[in-house]
C-alpha cells in the first residue's frame, strides 16, 4: 500500500438509471480493491451490487478522503449538496448527458483516475453554493441549498407572480414575472443560461438575477456581488403555490405572507479536476463552440 498517495479512503456514490451505470460502479470498486484503496459504497449501490459495508453519505461525508460520483451533473448535483459541508473533494465519471460537473469519460476513467490517484494529478477547484431560506415574522421556517441555481415561482405552469427584491437591504426592483433565477456562476450555464442568463466564470465571486418570462422588456439579467444578501417580498394578491426550488431537486412551498432570503453558503464544493482541466475547452466542446472560423 502506497501511503504516500493523496486519497486513501475513498467513497463511490451516485444513483444510477442504467445497468451499464452500475457496471461503471462495480468495475470502480474493482479497480481500487486491487489498488488496495480503503472503498466505501452508498448504501443504495452497495445493496444492488451484494457489496459489503454499505455506508450512509454522513458516513461517507465524516469518513472518506474523496468521493467518485458515477452519473451526470443531476447526481452531481445532488451529492454537493449534501456533502459540501463535510470539505470533502467530488470527482465525477459522466454517465449523463451534458456533463459540467462530471469530468470523467467512462471509456477513459481508469487511466484518468490513475493520473488522479497515483501520479497525484489533479487540481481542486472551490466553487460556492447558495442558501435560500423562508422567513416569516423574522423567524426562518424553512431552508434548503443549491448549487446551481434558486428558483422563486408559482407551482403553477405560467402563472405570473408580482414581487419586489432588496440587495443588501436596499430596494433594487420590483417585477411582474413567472419568477426568478438566482444563480451562482456554476449554474450559469443550467436554467440561467435557458432563460437568457449571462455566463459567469467558476472563479468569480457573483451571482446572477434572471427574470423568468418577464411582463417589461426593460427587464434583463442583473450580476451582483457573490457576498449579496437577496430578499424577496411578495404581494398579497398573488395566487398560492408559490415556491422555492434548489437546483430543481427541492421544492420549499411558501406564502405571499412570507420573505424569501438567499445569499452565499458557508459550505463551499470541493471539486476535483484532471491537472490538464479548462473551463472554456468543457464550454466550448458543451456548447459547440469549438469549431473554428479561420
Amino acid at each position: 500500500m502506497n501511503r504516500n498517495r493523496p486519497f486513501q479512503t475513498i467513497a463511490i456514490v451516485g444513483k444510477p438509471r442504467h445497468d451499464i451505470a452500475l457496471e461503471t460502479h462495480l468495475a470502480v470498486y474493482n479497480w481500487l480493491k486491487e489498488r488496495q484503496y480503503n472503498v466505501l459504497v452508498e448504501k443504495n449501490i452497495a445493496q444492488q451490487l451484494s457489496l459489503p459495508n454499505p455506508m450512509s453519505l454522513q458516513e461517507i461525508g465524516e469518513w472518506a478522503d474523496l468521493v467518485i460520483v458515477i452519473g451526470g451533473d443531476g447526481n452531481m448535483l445532488g451529492m454537493a449538496r449534501q456533502l459540501a459541508k463535510y470539505q470533502v473533494p467530488l470527482i465525477g465519471i459522466n454517465r449523463g448527458n451534458l456533463g459540467f460537473l462530471t469530468d470523467i469519460a467512462p471509456q477513459s476513467a481508469f487511466e484518468q483516475l490513475h493520473s488522479c490517484l497515483e501520479r497525484g494529478e489533479f487540481i481542486i477547484e472551490e466553487r460556492f453554493l447558495l442558501d435560500a431560506k423562508i422567513e416569516q415574522n423574522g423567524k426562518i421556517i424553512e431552508a434548503n441549498n443549491a448549487l446551481n441555481e434558486v428558483v422563486i415561482h408559482s407551482s403553477q405552469i405560467a402563472r405570473t407572480i408580482d414581487f419586489e427584491v432588496s440587495i443588501d437591504g436596499k430596494f433594487a426592483f420590483s417585477q411582474r414575472s413567472d419568477g426568478l433565477i438566482i444563480s451562482t456562476p456554476t449554474g450559469s450555464t443550467a436554467y440561467s443560461l435557458s432563460a437568457g442568463g449571462p455566463i459567469l466564470t467558476p472563479n468569480l465571486n457573483a451571482i446572477a438575477l434572471v427574470p423568468m418570462s418577464p411582463h417589461s422588456l426593460s427587464s434583463r439579467p442583473l450580476v451582483v456581488d457573490g457576498d449579496s444578501i437577496i430578499s424577496l417580498r411578495f404581494a398579497q394578491y398573488n395566487q398560492p403555490n408559490l415556491v422555492v426550488s434548489c437546483d430543481s431537486q427541492r421544492l420549499l412551498p411558501f406564502s405571499a405572507d412570507e420573505r424569501v432570503i438567499v445569499q452565499k453558503s458557508t459550505d463551499k464544493l470541493k471539486l476535483l479536476h484532471l491537472k490538464d482541466y479548462n473551463y472554456f475547452n468543457v464550454l466550448g466542446s458543451k456548447l459547440g463552440w469549438l469549431s473554428k472560423l479561420f
